[in-house]
């Protein structure tokens, strides 16, 4: 596990690597990038972006996804993974919107993870890009990245990372660490060849030093 100091020097150093890291789902409200987030469960952000070009132009209000049939709905997002889930919770979500916050979204964690469709990492990304609350949402790059490096153990669930990451990061810096983690996860550190042989981050990242050394002895 890294110490106070190591992991300062890892944050600062993904900083400088990805200074303009941002939420990747293109959204112009808060009520979009919640229906983007939920559409992005096990799927990536680019396909989202695709889908939404079109469903955004659809569907501007909650009242919009509630008026249609189920399966047409289905139908617009059908190239996104889970589709039909997806399709079910947007639509009770909405209805929840409209019923209990006048179509708005809410800004408390808690009546974000009670709407159908939204966990832990949803009401984060929401909170923390849409409402600029201080919230650390972990997601499969995060939870990798924070792993890989040290920061937490291997061993670690996810709201455990999530925990410890809040402890180990400066409240002011949870925003712009969770962006610039996933980036690092994303286009870097990534699940399968990782670029460990030009990781800045090499002398600090056990597991990369264990890569490369196997690396070499396998040639």
């Amino acid at each position: 596990m890294l110490n106070k100091q190591q992991i300062r020097s890892v944050l600062d150093i993904i900083g400088e690597m990805f200074p303009e890291a941002e939420c990747e789902l293109r959204h112009e409200n808060p009520f979009e990038l919640l229906i983007a987030v939920v559409l992005s469960a096990q799927c990536t952000d680019a396909l989202v972006n695709k889908v939404t070009v079109d469903l955004f132009q659809k569907y501007k209000r909650p009242e919009d996804y509630v008026a249609v049939p189920l399966e047409e709905l289905q139908n617009d997002i059908r190239s996104i993974g889970l589709y039909r889930n997806k399709a079910k919770n947007i639509q009770k979500l909405c209805h929840q919107l409209i019923e209990k916050y006048d179509a708005g979204v809410p800004k408390e964690y808690e009546q974000l993870v009670a709407l159908p469709g939204v966990g832990r990492k949803t009401a984060n990304v929401v909170l923390s890009v849409a409402f600029g609350i201080p919230a650390i949402a972990v997601d499969t790059h995060v939870e990798r990245v924070s792993k890989r490096l040290g920061i937490c153990r291997w061993k670690d669930s996810v709201l455990e990372v999530e925990k410890t990451l809040m402890r180990k990061v400066p409240e002011d810096e949870w925003g712009d660490t969770h962006h610039r983690l996933i980036f690092f996860g994303r286009y870097h550190c990534k699940a399968q060849n990782p670029q460990c042989e030009t990781c800045p981050l090499l002398e600090l990242c056990r597991e990369g030093q264990k890569r490369m050394k196997k690396k070499v002895k396998n040639q």
